[in-house]
């Protein structure tokens, strides 16, 4: 099976401005993703994906091969599943597509493999990882205990693997999903500035 990673790195960050290549634990943000990347056995390539110019610059510096994607794959209301579509059209003798999004840099060694070979020896058209959410909004329950509550899966964005064909059709997920819970150390996700202070003390143990 031939699988593409793809990292999706677009320039105009507004939580945290120039966040994809700010400097964590000494290395660029964008850079924890492509060194998992570069690890992986089972890819068959991987590569950035960036309307920048100053984050191709940093990703080539990484080691990471570039794609700049096309000015109306990088508006605010550009999505990942967008992007994808188009790169079915430019791969389609991929038959998936990796995502691993630079803002969830924190995968232990052998996660990207592993997420592979569970989707393909599960005949899967969608694999995600995640963590079983029990978050209900105040007022739809009446102070029930947390550990009474059924919960869903909620995807933490850091791996991935999405059908070549449904990317094509610009689908995001399939009928066959793999939920794939991963410990809660790797669930962290950077939206914001504190969320900079957690992750940094998280990579000091867990990276």
């Amino acid at each position: 099976m031939k699988v593409a990673a793809v990292i999706p790195a677009r320039g105009g960050s507004k939580g945290i401005p120039r966040k994809n290549i700010k400097a964590i634990q000494g290395k660029p943000l964008i850079a924890w993703s492509i060194d998992a990347a570069r690890e992986s056995k089972l890819l068959s390539e991987f590569f950035v994906s960036t309307d920048d110019e100053e984050i191709a610059r940093v990703a080539r510096e990484c080691g990471a091969p570039v794609l700049m994607r096309p000015p109306e794959l990088a508006t605010d209301e550009s999505k990942t599943v967008d992007l994808l579509q188009h790169l079915a059209g430019q791969k389609p003798e991929m038959d998936a597509f990796c995502v691993l999004q630079p803002t969830s840099p924190l995968r232990y060694p052998g996660l990207i493999d592993e997420c592979i070979t569970e989707y393909a020896d599960g005949d899967y058209d969608t694999l995600a990882t995640g963590f079983l959410c029990k978050f209900r909004e105040f007022g739809t329950h009446g102070n029930e205990r947390r550990q009474d509550y059924k919960g869903f899966f909620y995807d933490d964005g850091n791996v991935y693997v999405i059908d070549r064909a449904l990317a094509a059709a610009g689908r995001w997920s399939g009928d066959r999903i793999c939920k794939k819970e991963i410990p809660k150390e790797y669930n962290f996700e950077i939206d914001d500035e504190v969320d900079i202070l957690l992750l940094e003390t998280l990579l000091k143990r867990y990276a």
